[in-house]
């Protein structure tokens, strides 16, 4: 299946196909539902081989229970590949899943939540089957027989308390102006034994009106989380189809990574017209499905995916040291470059709020101060750079151990030409790295900003909480590691090991 680098949830294998419901589910769609536009209107619909594993794989059982797995998940696609279909059919299914089911199509408002229930709609009065058992008004279907409904909500979440969704199609989550409807639907879930919320979507906007990252994109992020084995979330489903990041735009041959239904029910020439029309940031999104910045990203795209590689670096190898942290909220790296005219880059460690901890979590100082220590008996470690401001204490205490800490304010003077060295080593290709999402995921983070004072690297708004330090802690190792000039040494810089 194709999918994003960074999204690795279709790249699973399987010795033995775990129990779904997806067949039953197939067979619904396929027999209840209908084609309602272009030249096969009113045909049955037939499923692809791509949206029969994404069902299957969506309605996959937990074996020893025999419940579903997912209670939770996003699904994206390119515009035009048959997301409202898809959710349509799901949103039916749903009627007669279970006795007294509420189904729900929400939207950032009741125009966009109407699309998807009127794919449904459309479907029921076409089908003499379904029309015999259903009931269809303007915002609503009712399913007399099991007590079920289903039904279109807009944006107001205070109006939706006291719902029991035992299934909710998001369609076009990115449009969604805040967190406030998906959280009251999940948390009205409470009393369904396997409900689901389902996000369908293409990419969109990573920052909302309040600067904030949208529900989408911090959605998106924690799909890629999970697909990595970052977060230990089995309930929660991910699939997401799109471009490279790297890859050029104007090639059919992304076209086709990107969109399944391309070559089938979509047509190629519909995107050469777009290709050449259309403003590269919004067919990236709208038709790759990728992630676009409004802010000058920092590293070119993929560039840093071709330096990874190079030998790791050795025990006792000469190399610098790059720190960087926070006490509180947000996460602190430290990093290592061999030193020489190709540094090798490598993770040492790194701190982050685990996912769910409250405001008061705190980085664990005492292992920070160990890990750095580690890392000294491990290597020849040089220089370890740090910018002091709230770690004064612990940088201290290490110097005084005899360990070569090396101030490395983070203002303008030094940053600039460090954050340019760093730039042009990848896109130049003389420094590599070991593989590290972590890493990665906090270079991607990166944009930047450029004033009368000079560039630096920043996050992408003030609000985000995405992070950054192990990005700052790699550029000082390196700029540390290719300006280190050796000098003789009659005996080892660290007394203590």
């Amino acid at each position: 299946m194709p999918s994003s680098p960074s999204s690795t949830s279709g790249a699973r294998t399987r010795r033995r196909r775990p129990p779904t419901d997806g067949p039953q589910v197939r067979a619904f769609i396929e027999q209840a539902l209908t084609v309602s536009k272009g030249r096969h209107a009113g045909e049955n619909i037939v499923l692809r081989r791509w949206q029969g594993t994404l069902i299957d794989d969506l309605y996959e059982l937990r074996s020893a229970e025999g419940l579903r797995r997912y209670r939770r998940g996003l699904i994206g696609l390119p515009r035009k590949n048959g997301k409202s279909a898809l959710g349509s059919g799901i949103a039916l299914y749903g009627l007669f899943d279970e006795p007294g089911a509420e189904v729900y199509s929400c939207g950032g408002d009741k125009e966009q939540a109407r699309i998807v229930f009127g794919e449904a709609r459309r479907s029921v009065e076409a089908s003499p089957i379904l029309s015999e058992h259903l009931k269809v008004y303007k915002d609503a279907i009712e399913f007399p027989e099991g007590h079920a409904v289903y039904r279109v909500l807009s944006s107001e979440a205070y109006t939706k308390e006291g719902l029991n969704p035992s299934l909710v199609v998001f369609d076009e989550v990115h449009v969604q102006p805040n967190d406030d409807l998906w959280d009251t639907m999940a948390l009205g879930m409470g009393a369904r034994e396997q409900p689901l919320l389902i996000g369908i979507t293409t990419a969109g906007s990573r920052y909302g009106p309040t600067g904030e990252e949208s529900l989408c994109y911090r959605m998106w992020q924690y799909g890629n989380a999970v697909a990595a084995g970052e977060i230990d979330d089995p309930t929660f489903f991910f699939r997401w189809w799109c471009a490279p990041d790297e890859a050029d735009y104007r090639d059919p041959k992304v076209w086709r990574v990107a969109n399944p239904a391309l070559g089938d029910f979509l047509y190629e020439e519909d995107f050469a017209v777009a290709v050449r029309t259309t403003r590269e940031s919004e067919f990236r999104t709208k038709r790759l499905n990728q992630w676009v910045s409004s802010m000058t990203t920092w590293l070119p795209q993929g560039a840093w995916d071709v330096t990874e590689g190079g030998e790791a670096i050795e025990e006792h190898a000469d190399v610098c040291l790059g720190f960087d942290g926070s006490l509180n909220n947000d996460s602190t790296g430290i990093v290592a470059a061999s030193c020489g005219p190709k540094p090798h880059i490598e993770v040492v460690e790194c701190w982050e709020r685990p996912h769910g901890a409250n405001n008061e979590w705190q980085v664990p100082i005492v292992d920070v101060e160990e890990a750095i220590r580690q890392a000294c008996r491990r290597w020849n470690v040089r220089e370890i750079a740090c910018d002091p401001f709230r770690w004064q204490r612990s940088m201290q205490l290490l110097e005084a151990e005899g360990l070569p800490i090396v101030e490395f304010p983070q203002n303008m003077s030094r940053m600039t030409p460090a954050t340019s060295r760093f730039y042009e080593a990848v896109v130049n290709k003389t420094l590599t790295h070991a593989p590290d999402p972590r890493l990665a995921r906090h270079l991607a983070a990166c944009v930047l900003r450029t004033d009368a004072r000079g560039a630096r690297l920043s996050k992408e708004s003030k609000h985000s909480a995405r992070k950054i330090d192990l990005a700052i802690g790699a550029v000082m190792a390196y700029e540390r590691a290719v300006t280190f000039v050796p000098v003789p040494k009659a005996e080892p810089l660290v007394a203590w090991r």
